[in-house]
C-alpha cells in the first residue's frame, strides 16, 4: 500500500471517528436542556480528538505549545459567544452569526501578531471573563421551545466537524504549532448548534447555549493550561488524560452549581409562606 494511501486513509478515519463522537455527545445534551447543551458544546469534542490526533503525529513540545495558542484562542471564543448572544437578542442568524465569527478570526489574527506568554494567556482569560460574564448573565434563562430534528442536522455537524480536524491534522506540519493550537479551537461545535438551532427556535433561546457556555469555557481553558504545563514532563497521555478530567469536572461542578441554585429558588415560596 503507497504511503498517500496509508495517509488519506488514516486522515479519513480520524475524521470518522471525531465526527462521529461530536454527534453523540451533542444529540444526547440537545435531549436535555441548553444548560446541559452548553455544557457538552464547552467540553474539548473537537478540539480534544484533533490534540489526540496530533499526539501521534508530533513530540510533546509541539502539544505543549499549540495548547498554549489554544489558551489564547480560547479567550477569542469567550468574545464569540458574548458576541453572539448580545447581537441574536434582535438580529437574525447571518448578521449574528457573522458579527462572532468576525469578531473570532480577527482576534485570532490579531493573537498571531503578538507574543504571548502562558501567564499572559491566562491573565487574558480572566479578563475577558470579567468582562463578558456580566454582559450574559441576564440572557442565560430564556425559555428554548421543544424541536424536531431535521435530516440534515447530523450529517451538517459531522461534517463541519470532520473537515476541521482534517484541517488541523493535514496542515499541522506546515504551519507550526501556534496556528495548529488556534485552528484547533475554532469554534465549530457552537457555530453548528447556531447554524441549526437559530432559524427554528430564535435568536434568545439558541443564545441561551452561548450565554450558559462562558462558565464552562473557563473550564476548558484550565484544561488548556494542563496540557501546557504536563506535556512534556507527565507525557502527552498522561496530559491529555488530565486536562479532559478537569474540562469534564469543571462542567460538572456547574451543573451540580446550579441545580443547587434551582432547588434553593424552588423552595423560596414555601418558606415564605410560613
Amino acid at each position: 500500500m503507497s504511503p498517500d494511501l496509508i495517509f488519506w486513509l488514516a486522515l479519513a478515519a480520524k475524521m470518522a471517528v471525531a465526527a462521529a463522537f461530536v454527534v453523540l455527545a451533542t444529540v444526547a445534551a440537545e435531549r436535555l436542556g441548553s444548560l446541559i447543551g452548553a455544557m457538552v458544546a464547552t467540553l474539548p469534542i473537537s478540539a480534544g480528538p484533533a490534540y489526540i490526533f496530533l499526539a501521534l503525529d508530533h513530540d510533546a513540545a509541539f502539544i505543549a505549545a499549540s495548547a498554549a495558542a489554544s489558551l489564547v484562542a480560547n479567550a477569542a471564543t469567550i468574545v464569540f459567544c458574548t458576541v453572539y448572544t448580545v447581537t441574536a437578542q434582535s438580529r437574525g442568524l447571518l448578521a449574528s452569526l457573522s458579527a462572532s465569527l468576525g469578531t473570532w478570526i480577527a482576534l485570532a489574527v490579531l493573537s498571531r501578531s503578538l507574543a504571548w506568554t502562558v501567564p499572559g494567556a491566562v491573565l487574558l482569560n480572566v479578563l475577558v471573563l470579567a468582562v463578558c460574564m456580566p454582559l450574559v448573565r441576564r440572557f442565560r434563562a430564556a425559555p428554548m421551545p421543544a424541536t424536531a430534528r431535521r435530516w440534515y442536522d447530523i450529517p451538517l455537524r459531522a461534517a463541519m466537524v470532520a473537515a476541521l480536524v482534517a484541517t488541523v491534522v493535514a496542515s499541522s506540519t506546515r504551519v507550526g504549532p501556534s496556528l495548529t493550537g488556534i485552528l484547533a479551537l475554532f469554534p465549530i461545535v457552537l457555530t453548528s448548534l447556531m447554524l441549526i438551532f437559530h432559524p427554528r427556535i430564535g435568536g434568545p433561546a439558541t443564545a441561551t447555549i452561548t450565554a450558559n457556555g462562558l462558565p464552562g469555557l473557563a473550564g476548558y481553558g484550565a484544561a488548556l493550561l494542563v496540557l501546557d504545563l504536563l506535556a512534556v514532563p507527565a507525557g502527552t497521555a498522561a496530559a491529555l488524560t488530565l486536562a479532559l478530567g478537569v474540562s469534564i469536572g469543571w462542567n460538572l461542578i456547574i451543573l451540580g452549581r446550579r441545580r443547587a441554585q434551582s432547588a434553593k429558588v424552588a423552595r423560596l415560596p414555601a418558606g415564605g409562606s410560613r
